[in-house]
């Protein structure tokens, strides 16, 4: 209980450290709210539009798990195709290194003009920064199983399918999820760096750069409180799932 709550409260007093030290910096130096506005001043701004800026975050927030869901289905199959065959290993792998190297805002008018202005093109970036670490996750947590499990396994004289499932998965999912946490927190750059390149009027990204053409810098800085607030969640929500679904790894690695 006392864990717990510890691991709650440092946090939390950590972050009111940090805006009272905002707070009196932006007061001693009278740095213009222009150039970096007071924690108050973006108080103000969420108290001012809640509803906007709920809308805006929930657009945002689906944009990323839609994303998110897809590159899981993706790095899950492509990990267990890379992990199965050495043929596809040697084709895909270096391909895939080369694509995950390209800018992302790179390809963003192109999106645009493959998928429109919608929700479409914005998912698609975040499935791009999304599948690669969970492509390298899950391949090394199949590939890390112990030579004299599969071995043991094969003295019994358990098939394939049965080794894969009792030894090979298992084996395999802490690091599965350690792309996953990765996989999340990127998935929330990828979002906002759609948002910016794929025009529309909807997200948290729109918010910031509307709100930084206007100058309106306390609502651009409470766009990016609102999504490091969404990513914590997403993070935390997957460690909530990670430690529902894998109570024994913690408990081996503690």
């Amino acid at each position: 209980m006392v864990r717990r709550a510890t691991a709650l409260l440092l946090p939390v007093a950590t972050l009111f450290t940090l805006l009272a030290a905002w707070y009196v910096l932006v007061r001693v130096y009278d740095v213009p709210p222009q150039v970096v506005p007071s924690p108050e001043t973006i108080g103000s701004e969420l108290a001012r539009l809640p509803d906007y800026l709920a809308k805006q975050s929930w657009y945002t927030f689906r944009e990323v798990w839609f994303g998110f869901g897809i590159a899981v289905v993706i790095g899950v199959l492509l990990a267990l195709a890379i992990t199965s065959s050495p043929f596809v290993d040697q084709a895909v792998s270096p391909i895939l290194i080369g694509f995950n190297a390209i800018p992302k805002i790179a390809i963003g008018p192109m999106l645009v003009m493959w998928f429109g202005f919608g929700m479409a093109p914005k998912i698609f970036v975040v499935v791009l920064l999304c599948f690669f670490p969970i492509v390298l996750s899950t391949a090394a947590g199949l590939r890390a199983v112990p030579s004299e499990l599969i071995e043991l396994t094969r003295s019994l004289e358990a098939s394939r399918i049965k080794t894969f499932l009792k030894v090979r998965v298992p084996w395999a999912l802490p690091q599965f999820f350690t792309g996953l946490k990765l996989a999340i927190s990127l998935a929330f750059v990828g979002a906002v760096v759609g948002e910016f390149i794929g025009g529309g009027r909807d997200g948290i990204g729109y918010v910031i750069v509307s709100a930084k053409a206007q100058i309106q810098t306390g609502l651009a800085f409470a766009g990016i409180f609102l999504l490091a607030l969404m990513s914590i969640f997403s993070y935390y929500l997957v460690v909530a799932l990670e430690r529902v679904l894998l109570p024994w790894a913690r408990e081996t690695t503690s």
